[in-house]
């Protein structure tokens, strides 16, 4: 795509940003449906945050994407926010409206999408964690009917889900002595370093229940890895980064990201040449 006097920019803000996967998705998408734009990443410091944002209204970008530490602060810089966002109290996407500024997370619905035919209505989700990425899956599982969620953190806070619609029910980490449900979320960075489990190794896994994991590096889990030997469906975290910054594009452009295309391209670029 050539840069001319008509592109038009997003970027996604952070600290740090350098690393970002996010503008090769993005601008991958733009090329592959002919929009005229280009996205960038910025890496600033806090006192930089207003006078960022304020520059996507006056140099008419499509917006901005947010990671940390900044997905609450950015909040108050919003003329007006959505649902979720008023519920987690964080976002992750700004939407240029012809100048005024919305704000909303993609991240919930980014992660449900990424989990084909899984149906989100009248299902019964633990959820372990009970951080920024476990808050925006958990408020958009509310939204979308879920029965029962139940949040095992390390940390007790039942107040964190307080004004959530929905039946959530919080209860601390050592209380886990057994699964049920459809669907099991690791949020927490248990399993990170390749070697930790976020539940006891011995626990059974009921056998129709799906492990989904928002890490996607390493690409298993200890966690995924022990649940795919029960025979589990499972899944890890690279289609939530994709089906969130698809859901973001769509804000911005009005047109659907080719993720089809771009999912065998972001898996050789994050694990290799051999992965497709």
């Amino acid at each position: 795509m050539e840069i001319n006097g008509q592109t038009k920019l997003a970027a996604v803000i952070a600290n740090p940003i350098k690393r970002s996967l996010s503008p090769f998705i993005h601008n991958f998408a733009f090329e592959q449906v002919n929009e005229n734009g280009i996205y960038l990443a910025f890496e600033i410091v806090q006192e930089a945050l207003e006078t960022t944002i304020s520059s996507i209204k006056s140099l008419d970008m499509y917006g901005a994407n947010l990671s940390m530490p900044y997905k609450e602060a950015a909040l108050a810089y919003m003329d007006d926010v959505s649902e979720v966002a008023r519920l987690t109290g964080a976002i992750n996407t700004i939407v240029n409206q012809n100048g005024r500024l919305f704000g909303t997370t993609t991240d919930g619905v980014g992660f449900f999408k990424s989990i084909k035919d899984f149906v989100v209505k009248d299902s019964e989700i633990i959820v372990l964690g009970a951080g920024g990425a476990a808050r925006a899956i958990i408020a958009e599982a509310t939204l979308q009917g879920a029965k029962q969620i139940t949040v095992y953190n390390r940390t007790y806070k039942p107040e964190v889900f307080e004004h959530y619609p929905g039946n959530i029910i919080v209860k601390p980490l050592e209380a886990l002595t057994e699964l049920s449900g459809d669907l099991l979320i690791n949020t927490t960075s248990v399993g990170m370093d390749g070697v930790s489990m976020p539940i006891p190794p011995t626990m059974i896994i009921p056998q129709n229940m799906i492990v989904a994991d928002v890490i996607y590096q390493p690409i298993e889990t200890p966690l995924l890895a022990y649940a795919k030997q029960q025979g589990n469906q499972t899944i890890n975290g690279l289609g939530m980064l994709l089906y969130q910054a698809a859901e973001s594009f769509k804000l911005w452009t009005g047109k659907k990201m080719p993720t089809e295309l771009i999912w065998p391209e972001l898996e050789k670029k994050v694990y290799g040449k051999n992965k497709c």
